[in-house]
């Protein structure tokens, strides 16, 4: 479930439990897990409510100071949406920030960097990975759209590519822009390691 950055560290405290949503239809399943900041989030109750059953106690929950500021949050209700009220709690760490913090061994480098190999020769403007990987590198905690602007890519695609590349644990968000996991770096090295043999020969 997405969060805006003023959730972040109320998530990641556990302070924050409830979430208020307006959906056209539900987005969540009780008992299923969603990433977050702070880890894999674990819905416990999903209720369709009216705005007077918002409490405060449950907007404090929420990381609001009253119903009135979730009201004012979510924004004026329409006849094609549906308040909901989510409850859960943070059931672990995303599986991919443990991944990104594990070092792999040379034969897991030259797995990763034969998928991404695969990921550039399917792509539409050319390779892309290795140059994704070294402006991260390079700039970490920088704004995406600046990112992409550095090298002529528009935002959206960029992002797409480094989602595709956090999947693999190469990278990690921060509250702003990104950063180069240790995985990551394991993999870029080589991959910096072979354009320079190819450069070379």
């Amino acid at each position: 479930m997405r969060f805006t950055k003023d959730a972040w560290d109320g998530l990641a405290d556990g302070s924050i439990t409830v979430t208020f949503r307006r959906w056209k239809r539900c987005q969540v399943i009780v008992g299923n897990h969603y990433r977050s900041t702070a880890g894999m989030l674990e819905v416990d109750s999903c209720d369709v409510i009216e705005e007077s059953e918002i409490s405060d106690r449950d907007a404090i929950m929420a990381g609001r100071r009253s119903a009135a500021d979730v009201l004012d949050k979510l924004g004026p209700a329409s006849v094609e949406t549906t308040l909901y009220r989510i409850r859960f709690h943070v059931a672990g760490p995303d599986p991919r920030t443990e991944l990104a913090n594990t070092v792999p061994t040379i034969d897991e480098v030259g797995t990763i960097v034969k998928r991404l190999d695969r990921m550039d020769a399917r792509s539409s403007y050319g390779a892309w990975a290795m140059q994704t990987l070294q402006i991260i590198d390079e700039q970490p905690g920088v704004r995406a759209p600046d990112l992409a602007a550095g090298f002529g890519r528009e935002t959206k695609p960029f992002k797409l590519d480094v989602r595709k590349l956090k999947a693999l644990g190469l990278t990690q968000s921060r509250r702003v822009g990104y950063n180069i996991s240790p995985r990551g770096r394991e993999v870029l090295k080589a991959l910096q390691a072979r354009a320079t043999v190819t450069e070379v020969e």
